[in-house]
């Protein structure tokens, strides 16, 4: 069972600053600016050997008709109604608001356990003014002055959370499970796609670029297969980044692409394939992750039936060399080939993870060596004479032959088109090596 902890409040009283202190990691973007968390963001946290999932979510403002706060006040109360344990979090430097109170009268229609914190008591006065968030009314438990970005009263806090978990819980819920990150440009409609492939709203969606800023994870179950899939913030040139919150929430969706095992590029037909996306690719690439594109705001395009071959022609064009990388044409809007989008994906991920025997190598791809052999080099002949997969993450094969040193890249191609041919790698980088026989 996964136990889950919620951290919620009105905007800039430290919850993002809280979620990593818990976590152990710097997870969700922090900045003075209110506002910066939008979408409910989660992460792993243990204490006295008991294993929880922790959920930040942005700050609550009741009233609003802010696009984003209105979407806001949707994650939270999702949020509320996912967790066992609820932290309400206040600020001690600026005292009891009239946004703590409205939210407090939200909080009530809960029946989960609720710790009111109060942050930012960084000095012995303001841990005697938290006493005044006993009035908010909503907790049965006593207040906890904490200041989270030194840890100071987390360990109190944390004492006192775990006695509402019945069980010990999982250590890492998601260990094992295949990866799939959606990265793009902004606007291109990543958020839209996780929310149509989930059926609920789990990134907020709007017309204005940037709306997505932390990389939000989710579980996702499809034909019996489990897997997370991460919507990221839309990237941007660096010379068009001038924001500080922008410049760490792409730094996030680079790392997101570094964690995962296979990446869905997401373009937007009406604009074609541009170098930021081609830019995306070979990062990918150089990382070796599994590889798709995923055209979207197909409805968007007027065409005929020969429209759809010209475009991912002038795309295979534009990849060069990486023209096994798949190609799927999609509208999010009208949800046309949205799950054989993710269907691809996890296709990806399996040619990624596959493994060609030993024997079943040499049996298919010796006869075509002895058909074009290397090229000789100075008169001395190249004998390519066992071949094997080694043990890697990514599909890696070692050639060991008499003269590894003289073999040129244009044979190194000539073999790494072989194995696409005799087996499925889709999607995957290959990487051909030799060794000294």
């Amino acid at each position: 069972m996964a136990n889950i902890v919620a951290i919620v409040g009105r905007p800039n009283v430290g919850k993002s600053t809280l979620f990593n202190r818990l976590v152990e990691e710097r997870k969700a973007i922090e900045d003075n600016m209110s506002g910066v968390t939008r979408d409910r963001h989660y992460g792993h946290a243990q204490w006295s050997g008991k294993f929880f999932s922790v959920i930040d979510t942005g700050g609550y403002v009741t009233g609003s008709e802010d696009i984003f706060e209105k979407e806001i006040r949707k994650q939270v109360k999702l949020a509320i109604e996912e967790a066992d344990v609820i932290l309400f979090v206040v600020d001690c430097h600026s005292g009891l608001t009239d946004l703590d109170l409205e939210f407090s009268r939200e909080l009530r229609k809960s029946k989960k356990p609720i710790y009111v914190v109060a942050n930012k008591a960084d000095n012995q006065e303001k841990s005697f003014a938290s006493h005044e968030f006993y009035s908010l009314g909503v907790s049965d438990f006593e207040v906890y002055p904490i200041a989270a970005a030194s840890g100071s009263g987390t360990g109190e806090l944390l004492d006192a959370i775990i006695t509402q978990f019945e069980d010990e819980g999982v250590e890492d819920p998601d260990a094992g499970i295949p990866k799939i990150s959606i990265l793009g440009r902004p606007n291109v409609g990543k958020s839209s796609f996780l929310n149509s492939l989930l059926g609920e709203e789990r990134s907020i969606v709007t017309d204005e670029a940037g709306t997505t800023r932390d990389a939000i994870h989710t579980r996702y179950k499809l034909f019996g297969q489990d897997f997370i899939i991460t919507d990221t913030a839309g990237i941007r040139k660096k010379s068009k980044v001038t924001e500080d919150v922008e410049f760490y929430s792409v730094m996030r969706s680079l790392r997101t692409l570094e964690e995962s095992d296979v990446v869905i590029v997401m373009v937007d037909a009406t604009r074609g394939m541009e170098a930021q996306d081609v830019n995306l690719i070979s990062l990918a690439i150089k990382n070796n992750k599994g590889i798709m594109i995923m055209v979207n705001k197909w409805d968007l395009i007027e065409k005929d039936h020969k429209t759809m071959n010209t475009i991912k022609e002038d795309m295979l064009e534009r990849l060069g060399e990486n023209k096994w990388i798949p190609i799927i044409f999609t509208s999010v809007t009208t949800k046309q080939r949205i799950f054989q989008a993710i269907e691809l994906a996890v296709k990806v991920y399996e040619n990624k993870t596959r493994r060609v025997s030993t024997s079943k190598l040499n049996d298919i791809l010796q006869p075509e060596i002895e058909k074009y052999p290397p090229p000789a080099w100075k008169g001395k002949y190249i004998k390519i004479k066992y071949i094997t997969q080694l043990p890697t993450k990514n599909p890696v094969f070692a050639f060991f032959c008499n003269l590894p040193q003289y073999i040129k890249s244009p044979y190194t191609r000539f073999l790494e088109n072989r194995l696409r041919e005799n087996f499925d790698f889709e999607g995957v980088p290959v990487k051909v090596i030799y060794k000294a026989k």
